[in-house]
């Protein structure tokens, strides 16, 4: 029996964590999660808890235009991001807000909630020690993992599209969107990269040595089977 443990243990593919980066409306979660099923890989949404901790400021009445006050509480709500790519979730004092966490009102301020030092601080820490202890590895979607959290990531990957296409997508639909309505999500979609590219703290950017991927005119099968590509390259190098 040890002689086949050993095997096993010996064949087994090594722990890989994989960085993927890029704004809104590229296809981060959707290739993420994708990625992570394929592979056998844990998951997280970066950008959930950063939603998440912005819920709880609401909620508990911190206004989220005010630096300290948000600083001096940013210690205290209790976030845990579950890493299983078919069913992810998020809880904060250990209540689940995967649904309050996507309202316009967390939305309108999680840019402002997650500038604060302190709570990127508290946030990467927690990015750090959950991909620390994903046993065969994960793949971690944000916007600063392959710069800041995980500057060591197995493999980065940064994900673009047009202004366009992101609109559309952030809409739900590739077509037929009313021509007003797309402006207007597009026009929110550059305010939020605006604020993310031009914080102090940890901003918005691609990695030196990330891979730039344009999912313009990929389908979304693509651009996961180009990611898949990526991961299992390094991984047999």
């Amino acid at each position: 029996m040890s002689a086949t443990v050993e095997t096993a243990d010996r064949t087994a593919p090594a722990a890989v964590i994989v960085a993927i980066d890029g704004p809104a409306g590229t296809g981060k979660s959707s290739t993420s999660k994708a990625v992570a099923a394929k592979l056998g890989l844990g998951y997280l949404d970066t950008g959930a808890q950063y939603r998440a901790i912005t819920w709880w400021m609401v909620n508990n009445g911190i206004d989220a235009d005010d630096a300290t006050a948000v600083a001096d509480a940013s210690a205290k709500p209790v976030i845990v991001s579950g890493t299983d790519p078919s069913g992810p979730t998020i809880t904060v004092d250990g209540v689940d807000v995967s649904g309050p966490i996507r309202t316009q009102e967390v939305t309108s301020k999680v840019s402002a909630v997650s500038a604060v030092p302190e709570v990127r601080a508290r946030i990467t820490e927690l990015q750090r020690s959950i991909a620390a202890e994903a046993p065969r590895g994960i793949v971690v979607e944000g916007r600063d993992i392959g710069t800041t959290v995980l500057p060591d990531a197995d493999v980065k990957v940064f994900l673009t599209a047009s202004a366009e296409a992101r609109a559309a997508r952030r809409s739900g639909e590739l077509k037929g969107k009313d021509a007003a309505g797309l402006a207007a999500t597009q026009a929110a979609l550059a305010k939020r990269d605006a604020a993310d590219s031009g914080r102090k703290t940890s901003p918005l950017a691609k990695a030196d040595d990330a891979i730039e991927v344009d999912t313009t005119d990929l389908t979304l099968e693509q651009v996961i089977e180009c990611v898949v590509t990526l991961v299992e390259e390094k991984r047999s190098a």
